[in-house]
């Protein structure tokens, strides 16, 4: 289970630790971002400090309808205590958690300044 808090501006932030593949880590708030279907963005600075892999282009629409083109790097993330290697994207913006990341886990606001965030893993139903 992640927990963290909802800010004074009112978004969801956690705290996440990324590593690269020499073992560099940094530890970054993230907002998490519902709109965003993507794992992880990362300000390119973070990518050069963890010497994140380039991986390959990406493409997107952005909420305004323009499109916009972007780098993916891996990285690994630890999430609920486990390490994950994920695509990390290369954004000129605060670092993002998306949906891909939360997929399989249940979301929790309470949207309120110092207000929780909660995620927890979502049990299968047994069948049968």
């Amino acid at each position: 289970m992640i927990r963290d808090v909802v800010t004074a501006g009112r978004a969801a932030v956690i705290r996440l630790t990324v590593r690269g593949p020499t073992g560099h880590a940094l530890r970054v708030r993230a907002v998490v971002d519902t709109g965003y279907d993507g794992w992880l963005s990362l300000p390119p600075a973070f990518i050069g400090r963890l010497d994140l892999p380039w991986r390959r282009i990406g493409f997107a629409t952005l909420a305004d309808g323009s499109e916009t083109v972007f780098n993916i790097h891996e990285g690994t993330v630890l999430w609920d205590r486990k390490a994950r290697q994920i695509p990390v994207d290369e954004t000129d913006s605060v670092p993002l958690v998306g949906m891909a990341l939360l997929d399989g886990y249940e979301l929790t606001v309470r949207v309120r300044p110092g207000d929780k965030v909660t995620i927890k893993p979502l049990h299968r139903r047994r069948s049968n």
